[in-house]
């Protein structure tokens, strides 16, 4: 159904789409694309905000997930100029979940137009904003595909240019899977490398800055191990700071060498997919090296891609050799081919191709690559297109639109892929390991799978795109806590507020808090003043596993005791997130209230691992934190609970991206 018709009472002239409008949103789809690479994937969104006189009177883009959103940003700039505007969005809001400041801060500056280019792709928040500010009186106008304005030329530029910039959150939602890039380069004759294997370089040195940003595009880098024992490689992305995406490596048997590159985790980190009770002593030495391993019962690219997906990575690199890109087709797990071409000839019957055996006998079975694009890249030529899995992003549109997607939750994916077959093992150092209560002698949890046996008395929530996001550590909430260390007991310190960013910004730094040591004091700071979650928990971790000696002595008795207090400052001090917490209490059957589980599949500690076998202590303490909200409210029904905002004065909303992993 058209959300731009008049049955919200609008006359067209107020929500047609004009030839300035497409310019605009154009802009917007490339400012949102300025934090690639920089973070961890996310969902990319821009705002500009135009006066009546057409002149721009702010623009802003959010950085990461659970950092405030753009439209809060450029409302903040423009300040009173911001009254009479038109708003111009890539992509409806949808990342300040339970609570709407999006929304809120568009009506509520007095925009008096808001134009989007591309409707939510997730099904519960698509059309979600839109309606909220319709309802608010503001007009709303969406550049919809087959509507007029999509026809014209320009139209169709920046349709395409809105898709293209969140193609991977379009996959993820109409697929039920990551965007899966099969990246390869190969010489005019279609080689891959020379007979004897060597293949340092086939592209130019310009291709291989775009497998670089590519890379660093990506939440995963994905190979077999047939690269690990002939090329060595170390999978980066060759900048300093910014995302280091996660390396994979596939293999059965792990015949795989005891020393590789992709063994130091220092600057990335490392996962090994493996056959369950493949080599256990070699996957005990990976772990010790700070390496994770995930067994499973049977090794697939369908069953690895399914783990991706319930992991929230939103896009995935294969740089694999042919003999995995081959089975990776066939499964239907690959949507898109990078393949870079050199003006090379290297001959040779055994000399591989990018894509192994398969099975095609007649010209007519090839697959075809749709919405394809050449691009010159130094002396090379680089060939995009997308496979049959994807269809192309108009398609992948037209099947959202029409509600013909798989249901995005985790619940999908096991039942697409068997992905109850993957038991994950331990991963870092401080994790889940073998030495923790509940572990296997082999690394694999025992089957505890209490929420499993009644879900659907059970929410789970583990990215804050989710749909109960706003329980997630990363969400964007900022939280008021006294600076010094929360004791075993819970037991706050005496000294002043300050603000954190997000609850897992406080959580991180409390490793380091009440050390005395300048050096911890430098990784407090730091860790408080990183941009978004997702790098303060990769400052707090690299020093948690580099620099042991700066952490608290007791912070593992610590940990839970500190968890609880940054929940329950988080839940008291936002009234949407504490709304959203309390609807869980009686939205069960007959009434119970709903178990909260923390979806994340590798961590067994504070979520539930992939086979559901975890602790799920982070849900256990919203639990308890529900409970005790509760109670307040009934002794005092009638006093609000305080805001962050009356506490401290205006509070920025920020905060997410994923919740806190392994400690």
């Amino acid at each position: 159904m058209s959300l731009n018709g008049s049955h919200e009472g609008m006359q067209a002239s107020a929500t047609a789409l004009q030839e300035a409008d497409l310019v605009f949103l154009e802009r917007a789809a490339s400012l949102a694309d300025s934090s690639a690479g920089l973070t961890q994937p996310h969902p990319n969104s821009a705002c500009i905000l135009v006066d009546q006189q057409g002149q721009v009177r702010a623009e802003a883009y959010q950085h990461a997930q659970g950092t405030t959103p753009a439209e809060l940003q450029a409302v903040r700039s423009a300040g009173a100029a911001a009254q009479g505007s038109t708003a111009y969005l890539n992509l409806e809001p949808g990342d300040s979940h339970a609570d709407m400041a999006s929304v809120s801060a568009l009506a509520g500056c007095g925009v008096s137009r808001v134009v989007i280019g591309l409707l939510h792709p997730l099904q519960h928040l698509r059309g979600q904003a839109v309606r909220a500010l319709r309802a608010a009186g503001v007009a709303v106008s969406v550049l919809e595909p087959g509507s007029a304005a999509a026809q014209s030329q320009a139209g169709q530029r920046c349709l395409q240019a809105c898709m293209l910039v969140n193609e991977a959150l379009l996959h993820r939602a109409a697929t039920g899977r990551p965007l899966s890039l099969l990246k390869y380069a190969m010489t005019a004759d279609g080689k891959i490398a020379c007979s004897s294997g060597h293949s340092a370089w086939v592209s130019s040195p310009d291709s291989r800055k775009l497998v670089f940003d590519a890379r660093a595009r990506s939440d995963a880098i994905i190979v077999g191990g047939n690269t690990v024992r002939r090329d060595n490689p170390r999978l980066t992305t060759r900048r300093e700071g910014g995302h280091a995406p996660v390396r994979m490596v596939m293999s059965r048997t792990l015949d795989l060498p005891q020393d590789a590159n992709l063994w130091d985790v220092s600057s990335a980190p490392t996962i090994v997919m493996t056959q369950r009770g493949a080599r256990k002593d070699f996957q005990e030495s990976l772990r010790a090296k700070g390496v994770e391993v995930v067994q499973f019962d049977f090794l697939t690219p369908e069953a690895v891609a399914a783990y991706c997906y319930e992991r929230g990575f939103l896009q995935v690199l294969w740089e694999c050799g042919g003999t995995l890109a081959a089975p990776a087709i066939a499964a239907g797990v690959i949507h898109k081919a990078l393949a870079f071409i050199a003006p090379k000839l290297i001959g040779g019957v055994r000399a591989p191709s990018p894509v192994g055996e398969l099975g095609n006998v007649e010209m007519t079975q090839a697959i075809s690559l749709v919405d394809t694009a050449w691009q010159v890249v130094g002396p090379d030529v680089l060939l995009k297109g997308y496979l049959p899995s994807s269809g192309g992003l108009p398609a992948l549109e037209r099947r959202l639109s029409a509600g013909a997607v798989r249901q995005d939750t985790l619940e999908a994916s096991h039942a697409s892929s068997s992905a109850a077959d993957a038991a994950a093992s331990a991963a870092a150092p401080g994790a889940h390991s073998a030495a923790l209560p509940g572990m296997a002698h082999d690394g694999a949890a025992p089957a505890r799978r209490w929420w499993r046996n009644c879900d659907s008395n059970v929410v789970e929530f583990y990215k804050a795109w989710d749909l109960h996001g706003a329980l997630s550590n990363f969400s964007a909430h900022s939280v008021s806590m006294p600076r010094g260390p929360v004791s075993t007991s819970g037991r706050l310190p005496q000294a002043a507020h300050q603000l954190w960013p997000s609850v897992e910004h406080f959580y991180q730094s409390q490793k380091f808090e009440g050390v005395e040591s300048a050096e911890a004091l430098e990784v407090v700071e730091h860790i408080r003043s990183a941009a978004s979650p997702e790098e303060t928990a990769r400052i707090g971790r690299q020093n948690e596993r580099l620099r042991p000696q700066l952490m608290r002595p007791e912070w593992p008795t610590a940990k839970l005791a500190v968890m609880h207090a940054a929940l329950k400052a988080k839940f008291t001090q936002h009234e949407g997130p504490r709304a959203l917490l309390l609807s869980t209490a009686s939205l069960g059957l007959s009434g119970r209230a709903l178990d909260l589980v923390e979806a994340s599949p590798h961590d067994f500690f504070w979520g539930r691992g992939v086979d559901g076998s975890g602790f799920n202590h982070l849900g256990i303490l919203l639990m308890s934190v529900r409970e005790e909200l509760l109670q307040a409210e009934q002794q005092q029904p009638q006093q609000a609970a305080p805001s962050a905002a009356a506490q401290n004065g205006a509070v920025t909303s920020r905060g997410s991206r994923e919740p806190v992993l392994r400690g």
